[in-house]
């Protein structure tokens, strides 16, 4: 069935076999001068040499890949807020997602633009190899390069043979089932493995993954369908398509690889460990030594307050070894820049210092000044409790010269405190003025 359809499809491609003929089999002259025309190895590295071709050529794909990739990333916070806004209207938060996507000039289906660029050559490629297999002439392949192909081995297995092959088809090439079979599994299992690696390596090293967005979600689907469909397709390739999409994945691979060392996302994993490599280097020669590197700090120390918490770290961890950098990307010793700390405020700066804290008895006594040594003094009041004791204190004294004597009733001094509250001293009381509310 699967086989069935990649044959259909191939016959729509049927346009590039002449190209893509003709391309391998100016490699397999080069190739076939040095390890002999009828090898494996010639026809092999024929075509690996048109996957490498292809993918140079599709060098200004992965770089707009890259830039949309990367637009998709830092749009992950907006996209999150978005999907908190609307999380119970779907059909709004799709409308928000389209808008701020054609906002910014971002395509989410981007990253799938080198894999749809490639499939033609790819069928085309397998058309080519189903020829071979059937002995028919195509493209600019003539009888005797034919002959050729059909001769060449790789690793025991026939260029043209398949893992689902017959064992008398296989012995028609010159091989045994065994070989074609055990051949075709392990390049199945590593395209299908160096599939899965690569995706696995963009989410867990490039992206943030406590952000869920439908641009995460699409990326982990891929991850685990696309080695799917490899071991499931692959079954149906030629050994000699098998070489063509395991090293397209190779490449893939490596090149990510490289631009995640070289330009990770910000705020990812990948930054983290080039920003931990880059200080350590940095601070052992005590300057910038490349431009990439002034490039990397310049853009770090434009960034301000607005500097993550890995570039906060880079920057001071240059503090610390006596460094400081520049605006244009150089690192000095003996001078110091403002940096951020933990917190985002600048380094150095004074803390604000909270009030203490009064006891009960402290606020009960008044206000305080405080002394030159920063303790609290008394402001020269004195407070109700002192003033109540005092008066006490007078009342129980005896009066000069009446030491014997004894103290005078409590009466008098009810009355005399009545009168001094307004009351008569005896006769009608005045009446009380109504409270004013």
């Amino acid at each position: 069935m699967i086989s069935d359809i990649v044959n259909a499809i191939s016959g729509v491609f049927a346009f590039l076999t002449t190209p893509v003929s003709w391309v391998i089999v100016q490699f397999h002259k080069v190739f076939g001068a040095i390890f002999g025309p009828d090898t494996g190895w010639a026809w092999g590295l024929s075509i690996v040499s048109l996957v490498v071709l292809i993918r140079i050529c599709l060098i200004p794909l992965f770089v707009k890949q890259i830039k949309s990739t990367r637009n998709m990333q830092l749009l992950q916070p907006q996209m999150k807020a978005i999907q908190e806004r609307y999380k119970n209207d779907k059909q709004r938060q799709s409308e928000e997602m389209m808008k701020l996507y054609k906002e910014t000039g971002t395509n989410p289906l981007s990253s799938c633009l080198p894999i749809l660029v490639q499939s033609p050559f790819f069928f085309a490629l397998y058309h080519t190899l189903a020829g071979i297999a059937e002995n028919k002439k195509i493209g600019v392949i003539d009888q005797s390069l034919l002959d050729s192909a059909q001769k060449a081995h790789i690793f025991g297995a026939p260029l043209a043979a398949k893992f689902m092959d017959t064992a008398d088809e296989v012995a028609k090439m010159g091989a045994t089932l065994m070989d074609v079979r055990v051949v075709t599994a392990v390049m199945i299992i590593m395209m299908s493995a160096s599939q899965f690696y690569t995706q696995r390596q963009l989410m867990t090293k490039n992206v943030d993954l406590t952000v869920k967005t439908p641009f995460m979600q699409q990326q982990k689907m891929l991850m685990y369908v696309f080695p799917v469909i490899f071991l499931f397709m692959g079954i149906n390739f030629p050994v000699g398509v098998l070489v063509y999409w395991l090293t397209t994945n190779v490449w893939t691979m490596g090149q990510q690889m490289y631009v995640i060392s070289r330009n990770p996302t910000p705020g990812s994993k990948a930054q983290a460990k080039m920003l931990e490599g880059l200080q350590k280097h940095v601070v052992g020669h005590g300057a910038t030594r490349t431009k990439r590197e002034r490039n990397i700090v310049k853009a770090i120390v434009a960034k301000g307050r607005d500097r993550n918490e890995y570039e906060r770290k880079f920057i001071n961890g240059l503090t610390k070894a006596s460094l400081a950098a520049q605006a244009d990307g150089t690192v000095v010793a003996g001078t110091s820049t403002a940096v951020l700390d933990e917190d985002g405020t600048p380094s150095g700066a004074p803390k604000r210092q909270q009030p203490k804290r009064q006891s009960k008895s402290q606020r009960q006594s008044g206000p305080t000044t405080a002394k030159s040594d920063g303790t609290a003094q008394d402001s020269g009041k004195p407070s109700l409790e002192k003033k109540d004791a005092a008066e006490s204190d007078a009342a129980a004294k005896p009066q000069n010269g009446q030491g014997g004597a004894k103290a005078k009733p409590a009466g008098g001094n009810q009355a005399r405190s009545k009168a001094k509250s307004g009351q008569r001293k005896g006769g009608p009381q005045r009446p009380k003025s109504p409270s004013k509310k």
